[in-house]
């Protein structure tokens, strides 16, 4: 089996009340597989990548997709943030932006 890869990294800036979502990213792995919605945060010990989660009956919100150990947690973690500070510097130019959870 070959090694898993990140081989595109896609980030939406975020534009609503909520000062602590940044963006919003997708991720490719291998060329055939993509998560999305994974969420940049601006944390209390600064920024971090939150994995897809939907809200259960019982008002906790559960994962939909992560990582099943820390080195691959690391690596979305920052590919992401690289890719948002990327775009951060271009001012993402030419990206689609994200107000109130839809795309513009």
């Amino acid at each position: 089996m070959s090694q898993l890869e990140i081989t595109a990294v896609k980030v939406r800036p975020y534009e609503a009340d909520d000062e602590k979502l940044k963006a919003f990213a997708s991720i490719v792995f291998n060329n055939c597989f993509i998560v999305k919605d994974l969420k940049v945060i601006e944390g209390a010990n600064g920024r971090f990548v939150a994995m897809p989660s939907r809200r259960g009956k019982d008002g906790l919100f559960r994962d939909i997709a992560h990582p099943l150990n820390q080195a691959m947690r690391d690596l979305i973690e920052r590919v992401v943030l690289a890719a948002y500070e990327e775009e951060l510097r271009r001012g993402f130019e030419g990206s689609q932006r994200v107000r109130d959870g839809l795309e513009e």
